[in-house]
């Protein structure tokens, strides 16, 4: 992803360590918001203050859980639904996602298939492919204009 950082965990279980150390080096607080997603909800978060609910402007740091990544463009692909609230991705300073190694596609190619096949039918589909930049205006170059200024992904497994 562009301008994005990754890092690679073993599994699932090794989440709540991994973005205690991202929180940290950041010199952000210890919280999270989440969606209600069952990969979250059954991991033990340790001395980090999880919420469940809509992304809200005031969150220093969301993680969502991306469906699907394109290896071709590097970008992640991320469907709405009460698991995985749409405004995670958009609010708050600094994202970070879940992503299944197995879940990474080649490119667009692979990606409808394995949509298809999933059965995903969400209200939203978003694809990220970095943190938010824009130079709309004077052309001056301004991150976090519409939506966080960091992006990270934990890239689970593989």
């Amino acid at each position: 992803t562009a301008d994005a950082t990754v890092s690679r965990i073993p599994d699932a279980s090794a989440l709540p360590a991994a973005l205690a150390q991202e929180l940290r080096a950041r010199n952000l607080p210890a919280a999270i918001r989440t969606g209600s997603d069952p990969l979250f909800r059954g991991l033990e978060w340790g001395g980090i203050e999880r919420s469940e609910g809509v992304g809200r402007i005031e969150e220093p740091a969301t993680l969502s859980r991306a469906d699907f990544a394109m290896a071709e463009t590097g970008t992640l692909v991320l469907a709405s639904g009460p698991d995985n609230p749409v405004t995670l991705t958009f609010l708050g300073e600094t994202h970070f996602v879940a992503l299944k190694a197995e879940d990474v596609m080649g490119g667009f190619d692979d990606l409808w298939p394995a949509w298809r096949a999933r059965g995903l039918d969400p209200r939203t589909v978003n694809m990220v492919t970095g943190p938010s930049r824009s130079a709309d205006i004077g052309q001056t170059l301004q991150l976090g204009a519409h939506g966080p200024v960091a992006l990270h992904v934990f890239l689970i497994g593989g």
